[in-house]
């Protein structure tokens, strides 16, 4: 054991320390896409209920106008961030009517591409923005693997409770490197998650689109994996061959951001050939590997908070 870590652990067990380790900071971020009765994708538009889907603070769509994206604020409490995004979840099925939500990651009965709405935010620029870059992730991995929900876990630490892991007074450049530290762990066992809490191992045949696989027939729609746990996450689920290639650098803040920025700014072959603005219309926000830093698929990303416009 180092002497770094060793200090960590006498720090952290300190009788002060445990009430900070009571103020852990976390949200929740939890799509969830809307069906009909009949259990196919809705194609009514974002119900008018639920607020502006560019505005709203904790109700929006991801990729597609039926997809659902619920946002809480951040607690200091597992039951508070819970009790949250239960309200959230309770007002949106009230005001849905005729649709329910589906329950699970992989997406309910699909037609057509032509028949998966992308998401719509109105007019402005930051509108048309997003709804740009949902155009190109159709047109670079297909709409119907963009219908997959999933939740995003944000987390970070109290700043009370860094000169505790630190052993002195916390600098930015310190912190960034504690943090980069816990992602690279994060991504050492995160195969773990998958294989003891996975709970994706069942699709909708219409799903796979006529891709090839190696699933089983549950019943007239329904295909499996007996000893599946996260379809989601396999090669079936939210994967892009394109990046298999990227090298993203976790090992500070300065590499990761270099290496982000180089996958934005450098064409890609294939994204070239659909091209970014054809008979006058937007396919895409640019040609490059990655369009936003958003489009980078990684099991856990540092996040930034950006400014209004940026």
């Amino acid at each position: 054991m180092s002497e770094r870590l060793r200090k960590q652990l006498v720090g952290l067990s300190q009788p002060g320390t445990l009430p900070l380790l009571r103020h852990l900071q976390r949200g929740i971020e939890k799509e969830g896409l809307r069906v009909d009765r009949l259990g196919d994708l809705a194609q009514t538009p974002h119900p008018r209920a639920l607020g502006s889907a560019l505005t709203h603070p904790h109700i929006t769509t991801d990729y597609s106008e039926a997809l659902l994206e619920f946002i809480t604020g951040v607690h200091d409490t597992t039951e508070g961030v819970l009790d949250e995004l239960e309200q959230i979840h309770q007002f949106t099925a009230v005001e849905l009517e005729d649709e329910i939500l589906w329950n699970a990651s992989m997406p309910c009965r699909l037609g057509s591409e032509e028949e998966i709405p992308v998401a719509q935010y109105g007019t402005s620029n930051s509108a048309r923005l997003k709804t740009i870059y949902r155009l190109g992730l159709g047109y670079r991995y297909g709409r119907h693997m963009q219908t997959i929900a999933g939740i995003h876990y944000n987390f970070s630490l109290p700043d009370a409770l860094w000169p505790v892991i630190l052993g002195e007074p916390p600098t930015q450049a310190a912190i960034n490197a504690a943090y980069f530290g816990g992602i690279r762990n994060f991504r050492r066992y995160s195969w773990l998650l998958s294989y003891l809490f996975g709970a994706s191992p069942a699709l909708s045949r219409s799903f796979l689109n006529g891709q090839p696989h190696q699933l089983q027939e549950l019943d007239e729609d329904t295909l499996y994996a007996p000893y599946g746990t996260s379809l989601r996450m396999g090669d079936l689920g939210y994967q892009s061959s394109a990046q298999e290639g990227l090298r993203i650098n976790y090992n500070c803040i300065e590499n990761y951001t270099e290496t982000l920025t180089r996958a934005i700014l450098e064409p890609h072959p294939d994204y070239e050939r659909i091209g970014i603005v054809v008979d006058g219309e937007y396919r895409q926000l640019s040609a490059g590997l990655l369009q936003i830093e958003n489009e980078f698929y990684s099991t856990i990303r540092p996040k930034r908070v950006a400014a209004r416009g940026e």
